[in-house]
C-alpha cells in the first residue's frame, strides 16, 4: 500500500509541475508583453519598464519561472510597485484588484467549497440511491420513475434549472432569500439558506447522471457469477446486494465522482454567475476578461490541484474498494 501511494503521489508532482510549466509559458512566452495586461491602462511607459523590472521580466525565461516557483514555495519581493513583500504562496500581485492575488482566492476559494461539497453529497446520495433502488425494482414504477428523473436531469441545463429555482422558492413564494455567501462560522444558518437553491441545482443535475450510471452497474453486476453463488448460498439480501453487489457497482462510480468534484472545485462558472456569487469560476472569468494574467494562472493552477488530488483520492479509494489495484 505504501508503495501504491507513492507512486501516485510522485505522479500527481510531476503533473502538477508540468501544469505550472505550461500555464507560464502560456502567458508568459508568447510574443506578446505580459506587463500590458497586469498594469492599468493609464500605466506610462516609464512606470512600465519599473513594473517589468521588479517582476524580473528582463531576466532568462528559466530564472523568472524559478522566481515564480520560489515566490509559491517560500514567498518573494514583488517590489513597491505590487505591495512589496508577498509571503508564500505568493502568486503575483493583481493590478486589476489592487492587491494579492492570494488574498482574493482566500476570498474566493471558501465559496466555490461551500457550494460544490455540499452538492456533491446530495448529487451522490441522490442518484446512487435511486440507481440502486431502480435496479433492484426493474420494471416497477419505482424504476420508471428514476428513469424519468434521470432523462429530465440529463436534457436540462444549470442555468435554467437555477432560473426556474430562483423564480419559484425566491421571487414568487419567498421561502428562499437572495442567494449570498455567508461565512459558515459567523451564521451557519444563512450560510446554508443562501446556498441552498445552488446545491439543489448542481444536484439535481448531477444526480440524473449518477442515477443512470448507478442503474447501468448495478444491474451488470447482478447478472455476475459471485452474485448468484451468494445468492445461491442462502446469503441475506442485505448482505448480497449490499457488501457483493454495490461494492462492484461501485467503483466506476467512484471515478466519475472524483473527477466531477475536482472539476467543479475548479470553478462552477455557470452555477456561480446564475446565482450571482463571487467565486473561483466567476473570479477566473473576470480575470479573462480584464487581463489580469497573475489571478488567471492562479485558478489555473489552483482547478489543476483540485483535479489531481481529486485523482489520487479516487485511486486511494480504488485501493480500498478493490485491493487488486495495490498490486498494480
Amino acid at each position: 500500500m505504501t508503495r501504491f501511494l507513492v507512486r501516485r503521489l510522485l505522479s500527481a508532482v510531476l503533473t502538477l509541475f508540468a501544469v505550472s510549466v505550461l500555464s507560464f509559458l502560456m502567458f508568459f512566452a508568447l510574443p506578446r508583453d505580459p506587463v500590458s495586461g497586469m498594469c492599468p491602462k493609464n500605466c506610462n511607459a516609464e512606470r512600465l519598464e519599473r513594473v517589468r523590472d521588479e517582476l524580473g521580466l528582463n531576466d532568462p525565461l528559466v530564472q523568472q519561472y524559478a522566481n515564480y516557483m520560489q515566490g509559491i514555495v517560500t514567498g518573494r519581493d514583488l517590489g513597491s510597485a505590487q505591495g512589496g513583500r508577498c509571503d508564500a504562496p505568493c502568486l503575483g500581485w493583481s493590478y486589476v484588484n489592487n492587491e494579492a492575488v492570494t488574498d482574493t482566492l482566500v476570498r474566493v476559494l471558501p465559496v466555490t467549497l461551500s457550494i460544490v461539497f455540499p452538492a456533491a453529497i446530495l448529487w451522490l446520495l441522490v442518484g446512487v440511491g435511486l440507481g440502486m433502488v431502480s435496479a433492484l425494482r426493474r420494471g416497477t414504477w419505482l424504476d420508471k420513475a428514476a428513469i424519468g428523473f434521470s432523462l429530465a436531469g440529463a436534457s436540462l441545463q444549470l442555468y435554467f434549472v437555477g432560473a426556474v429555482l430562483l423564480l419559484i422558492f425566491t421571487y414568487q413564494l419567498r421561502i428562499t432569500p437572495v442567494p449570498g455567501y455567508t461565512s459558515i462560522l459567523d451564521d451557519p444558518l444563512k450560510w446554508a439558506s443562501g446556498l441552498v437553491l445552488a446545491w439543489v441545482a448542481l444536484a439535481f443535475l448531477f444526480s440524473a447522471i449518477y442515477a443512470r450510471l448507478s442503474r447501468a452497474q448495478m444491474l451488470e453486476t447482478l447478472s455476475e457469477d459471485f452474485v448468484r453463488t451468494a445468492q445461491a448460498k442462502g446469503l441475506p439480501k442485505r448482505t448480497v446486494y449490499g457488501r457483493h453487489a454495490l461494492r462492484a457497482a461501485i467503483t466506476p462510480v467512484v471515478t466519475i465522482a472524483g473527477l466531477d468534484v475536482g472539476a467543479a472545485l475548479g470553478g462552477t462558472v455557470i452555477t456561480e454567475t446564475t446565482f450571482g456569487i463571487q467565486g473561483l469560476g466567476r473570479t477566473a472569468v473576470d480575470a479573462v476578461r480584464s487581463g489580469d494574467l497573475p489571478t488567471i494562472m492562479a485558478t489555473v493552477l489552483v482547478s489543476a490541484v483540485f483535479i489531481v488530488l481529486a485523482n489520487v483520492i479516487v485511486d486511494l479509494l480504488y485501493a480500498a474498494i478493490d485491493p487488486r489495484v495495490r498490486l498494480r
